[in-house]
């Protein structure tokens, strides 16, 4: 894992016009691909020149948000993420959906209004394969794969979608806020291209 300090992350990743973009709590942006959130830390792919990548880990403290790049195909227009420091509120109604990994859309049973936040805690392991297992954050360096519901997030990563259409959005292993972009039922899968050979589950709870 490549490690490049904070305070060069403009220059690595200027002129992208369409990427990811992690904002700073010192107002500094980078562009390129957001990879995963665990353990209080956010792995990120940063463009630099040539068509290359460096991934870096930053502190989710010293991130505001992450910016999803609106021609991302998994999904229809941009959202933004405030992927460190959103508390889940009191109050919040909640229920556990059991997220199968042989079925792409798993109903929750719930159903969201474009504006409203929800949050999700995940837990457990799916096997996608022969030899592959993975937690809801996905395959680590997952190529890109034209095939699966969001072809440029990882493999196997817990993803959502409301509605029937194709309003598909990333969740992986984050506990922040999740904005709401429109309104219709919530559904819960894996980021799959062939469910035939999976097993096991993912634990979801959603805050509601």
């Amino acid at each position: 894992m490549k490690t490049i300090p904070i305070a060069v992350l403009l220059t690595i990743s200027a002129g992208f016009a369409s990427a990811d973009t992690v904002v700073l709590r010192d107002g500094r942006r980078a562009e390129g691909e957001l990879i995963g959130v665990r353990d209080g830390i956010v792995e990120f792919d940063v463009n630099r020149g040539f068509g290359g990548r460096d991934r870096v880990r930053l502190n989710r403290s010293d991130v505001i948000r992450i910016e999803f790049d609106s021609n991302d195909r998994g999904g229809t227009s941009r959202r933004e993420d405030d992927v460190r420091t959103d508390q889940r509120p009191a109050g919040m109604r909640e229920r556990d959906i059991n997220v199968e990994s042989t079925r792409q859309w798993n109903d929750t049973g719930i159903d969201v209004r474009a504006g409203q936040s929800i949050f999700l805690v995940a837990t457990g392991r799916v096997r996608w394969g022969p030899g592959r297992q993975d937690g809801p954050e996905g395959e680590q360096n997952s190529p890109y794969n034209a095939g699966r519901p969001i072809p440029s997030r990882p493999a196997a990563s817990l993803i959502g979608r409301v509605g029937e259409g194709n309003d598909n959005f990333f969740i992986g292993n984050d506990r922040g806020r999740i904005p709401i972009r429109s309104s219709g039922r919530l559904y819960l899968g894996i980021n799959d291209d062939n469910l035939s050979d999976n097993g096991g589950s993912f634990r979801v709870t959603v805050y509601y």
